[in-house]
């Protein structure tokens, strides 16, 4: 198989994890109006980062304490990643009562969101469980055609879904500034803190879940 290849098919499949809302996603929306197209590429590359890691590490053999959702190691990210994004959203409600666009220009936000990207990303464990079980059978086959050059040519054709599509969020929120009013602005805010929630609760529910009789955390 072609290295040209592999990254293809990589590209085409990462944006099946890309398109999906999650807390990057959120992320992406809530910094662009303060930083302009720039925000969504500055949130993937706090993605990347820990993605980045992620990957070299499950190559290493990390990949088996990842592989279910009731491992132990799984269970810890989804309470711990859970309580912290309910605490940003919390944040982020108490600020619409004086939140505005007056004044917003870009870089006056005071969230990096390359650490939005990386804290996000951490936060929620199916982002590990994806990687530790969908993404392992893809590296394994990338690694098993064309060896670590499968491998980096897998990861760059993934990552760069991610900047396509983040990219193109953040254009568009960016290119449409001109419609935005300060209650538009924070309704979009509040309906983001209120996914954060919703994906923080999720998590800590689930890792909290009683394991099943018979099954054993991995």
């Amino acid at each position: 198989m072609k290295l040209s290849s592999i990254m293809a098919g990589a590209f085409v499949t990462g944006f099946s994890g890309a398109a999906m809302p999650g807390p990057v996603l959120v992320a992406t929306i809530v910094l662009t109006p303060g930083l302009g197209f720039w925000a969504g590429p500055a949130v993937v590359t706090g993605h990347f980062l820990i993605e980045g890691a992620l990957v070299l590490a499950l190559h290493a053999g990390l990949g088996r304490h990842l592989s279910r959702p009731d491992a132990p190691l799984v269970r810890a990210i989804g309470l711990v990643g859970g309580l912290v994004l309910i605490l940003m959203a919390l944040q982020m409600l108490a600020s619409l009562p004086t939140l505005t666009l007056h004044g917003l220009q870009p870089g006056a936000v005071r969230q990096h969101p390359i650490q939005a990207g990386l804290v996000l990303s951490a936060a929620s464990p199916y982002f590990w469980v994806w990687w530790a079980s969908i993404g392992l059978g893809l590296m394994g086959e990338a690694v098993a055609h064309r060896g670590r050059a499968g491998l980096a040519a897998f990861y760059s054709g993934h990552i760069l879904s991610d900047y396509t599509w983040y990219g193109l969020v953040s254009g568009l929120i960016a290119g449409g500034g001109r419609l935005l009013s300060d209650p538009v602005y924070r309704t979009m805010i509040g309906l983001c803190a209120l996914l954060l929630i919703f994906f923080g609760a999720r998590f800590v529910v689930v890792s909290l879940r009683p394991v099943k009789s018979g099954e054993q955390p991995t």
